[in-house]
């Protein structure tokens, strides 16, 4: 299982596709306050946990989604339990999110999410790398 934070429907919908080949299930949410609630009913411990930082709301009436960064200063304050990997364009705020986490005790590692088929091609072998299931 792997529990991320992103709020991209069709970025969800190719994060599960590439990772429907390998059996394992994505837990998504997509705000940091459903991040964190998720998290913290977790039975299973998580293979991965991938963040998003920029999230948007689908209509400006929506409540406040959050960042990244909320859910990085949330996880500081947890025991380091699996691999964080970090996807965001936004390169400032995810150098913030790894160098918290990194402080914190967690294994954490950010690529940036350049390119049409990011998921599939540095995404994935780098999750699966760091979920132990490649060399």
């Amino acid at each position: 299982m792997l529990i991320m934070l992103e709020d991209d429907q069709e970025r969800i919908a190719r994060f599960k596709l590439v990772l429907a080949t390998t059996g394992l299930t994505l837990t998504c949410s997509r705000t940091a306050q459903d991040f964190i609630r998720q998290y913290q009913a977790q039975t299973e411990v998580p293979k991965l946990i991938a963040l998003d930082h920029d999230l948007f709301t689908d209509n400006e009436n929506d409540p406040d989604p959050g960042d990244g960064r909320d859910v990085a200063a949330f996880l500081a304050t947890q025991s380091p339990m699996a691999p964080i990997l970090i996807h965001s364009t936004n390169a400032v705020a995810a150098d913030s999110m790894l160098f918290m986490l990194a402080d914190a005790g967690w294994n954490v590692d950010r690529i940036a999410p350049i390119g049409s088929d990011w998921i599939e091609t540095y995404w994935f072998p780098i999750a699966m790398k760091m979920m132990g299931s490649l060399g």
